[in-house]
């Protein structure tokens, strides 16, 4: 089906009326064509009726070819028109303009509209760049950018050194009560992540966006530096790092807290360097005190994050075992006498119904015979199992943070001598905590090629597993294994 769209906001005399835009969108045409059209509505945005009946009808595949009188009729916004093109394309609908003269079933119409995108994509990242620049600044002048508060905070309102009303950061008691004890427990003697989340969500105490805890919403508050009352020692812990201070010295007065600006990998949830990160002094006040501040900091950067492969403890099968019906991993829950598979899609996302009854048990026998046999028709050699050694980039990483801060202390004569040795003697400390790790680490089992895999530790079956086998496909009774040989 042909179409012309017509609007008209207000009757002008010299305006052409939405009568005369269909005539001459017909006339073009050749035909009658299918018109929706909107009459008193502007075309500075899309929330039109006749315009949103028309979308919904090229959705609905209605729509091959689409006729405007001009296309300020259609759209007066570049990058309105950028969006509403692609949705045109994706449904194979060909676009006429009468009055600008081009068809996109032509090579020139095609052309012409490629110019507009151009144009269209100039306006989205101008308009974009607008927003960060505005973004940095608020941050740079101490004032919270926008968005959500941190979890004990509430947004508000105060004036800056001009008078002026800026956005600011509110204490929200009854939650800065739960910031203050997930640092203070953090740094209890064999405490982690996981006993401090655990032990909120055994308290009934609800997080931020769900009623219970995780290692994930833990870090997320000891990272955040909107908690801390900012001294001498935080603006240099930050300098250590590389990150830039924007603030003056005069400003880290071991009241306000701080905003930490920078982009993030999101594809990693674990928090990465803050190298080139902007750090200024919030508007707002800390409540945590800076020393506890640095000590969960201290503590954070000497925790290991596990792989995935290293995370079960249950069966050496971990990581590669998969739902066959909805593609999640496939977890152990021990109880007493066995141990039961479950499907993560169906537990956790609660969007699959699969009900595994597998023998874990058979299942690791039959795969552990079938690996030994492999392993038999190994040659004649010495091997090792390999093990990930992180512990020479982490002592590289804490060269390079002593590295910077000599650098900022050569550079600003306003740091204190004795805060650079206390840093600094932080750092040595780390570093030859990692090396009686990585001493202690260092004698791994070299193994012959007639390995027995059965007798083997957990983590070494882990390691081999991982090399036979791709995955593991479980269904209700049945079992697909992916090897990779």
């Amino acid at each position: 089906m042909k179409a012309a769209y017509a609007r008209q906001s207000v009757e002008k005399k010299n305006s052409i009326s939405i009568e005369g835009q269909i005539e001459l969108c017909e006339n073009i045409a050749g035909e009658k064509l299918k018109v929706y059209k909107d009459r008193g509505y502007s075309g500075k945005n899309t929330d039109r009726p006749a315009f949103k009946k028309l979308l919904k009808d090229i959705d609905n595949g209605k729509i091959e070819k689409l006729y405007v009188y001009r296309l300020d009729r259609f759209s007066r916004s570049v990058a309105d028109f950028g969006r509403l093109w692609e949705t045109l394309k994706a449904h194979n609908v060909e676009f006429v303009s009468v009055n600008e003269n081009f068809d996109t079933s032509t090579p020139m119409g095609r052309a012409m509209l490629h110019i507009i995108m151009v144009f269209a994509q100039l306006e989205r990242e101008t308009t974009a760049e607008r927003v960060k620049d505005n973004y940095y600044r608020r941050a740079s002048l101490g004032a919270w950018p926008g968005g959500p508060a941190p979890y004990g905070f509430t947004t508000g309102r105060s004036r800056d050194h001009t008078g002026r009303m800026v956005p600011t950061l509110e204490l929200e008691p009854a939650e800065a009560k739960i910031v203050r004890r997930i640092y203070e427990d953090y740094m209890k003697d064999g405490a982690s992540l996981g006993t401090v989340a655990r032990g909120l969500t055994v308290d009934g105490i609800p997080s931020a966006k769900r009623d219970s805890w995780d290692t994930v919403s833990v870090a997320r508050v000891l990272h955040n530096p909107a908690y801390v009352m900012a001294n001498e020692d935080v603006r240099l812990h930050y300098q250590a790092l590389g990150a830039r201070v924007t603030s003056p010295a005069d400003d880290f007065d071991g009241v306000h807290g701080v905003l930490l600006v920078g982009k993030r990998d999101r594809a990693n949830r674990k928090y990465t360097s803050v190298q080139d990160h902007s750090v200024s002094i919030l508007n707002s006040r800390g409540f945590i005190p800076a020393e506890l501040w640095l000590q969960c900091q201290n503590k954070l950067a000497n925790n290991q994050q596990l792989s995935r492969d290293a995370m079960g403890k249950h069966t050496w099968l971990t990581g590669l075992m998969k739902c066959a019906s909805c593609g999640y991993s496939v977890t152990v829950k021990p109880s007493k006498n066995h141990r039961y598979l479950y499907c993560v899609g169906r537990f956790s996302r609660k969007i699959c119904k699969a009900d595994i009854k597998v023998n874990l048990t058979e299942l690791e026998n039959l795969i552990a015979d079938q690996i030994q046999s492999m392993l038999d028709e190994c040659p004649e050699e010495t091997v090792s199992i390999p093990r990930a050694d992180n512990y020479a980039k982490r002592l590289d990483e804490l060269d390079q943070k002593a590295d910077r801060l000599m650098d900022a202390f050569a550079g600003d004569a306003t740091l204190s001598p004795a805060y650079l040795q206390r840093a600094l003697a932080r750092i040595e400390k780390e570093r030859e905590q990692l090396l009686k790790e990585r001493k202690r680490d260092a004698s791994r089992p070299v193994f012959h090629s007639k390995i027995v895999f059965r007798t083997l530790p957990l983590d070494e079956k882990k390691t081999i597993a991982k090399q036979f086998i791709s995955k593991i496909k479980l269904s209700r009774d049945d079992v697909e294994i992916v090897w990779q040989i």
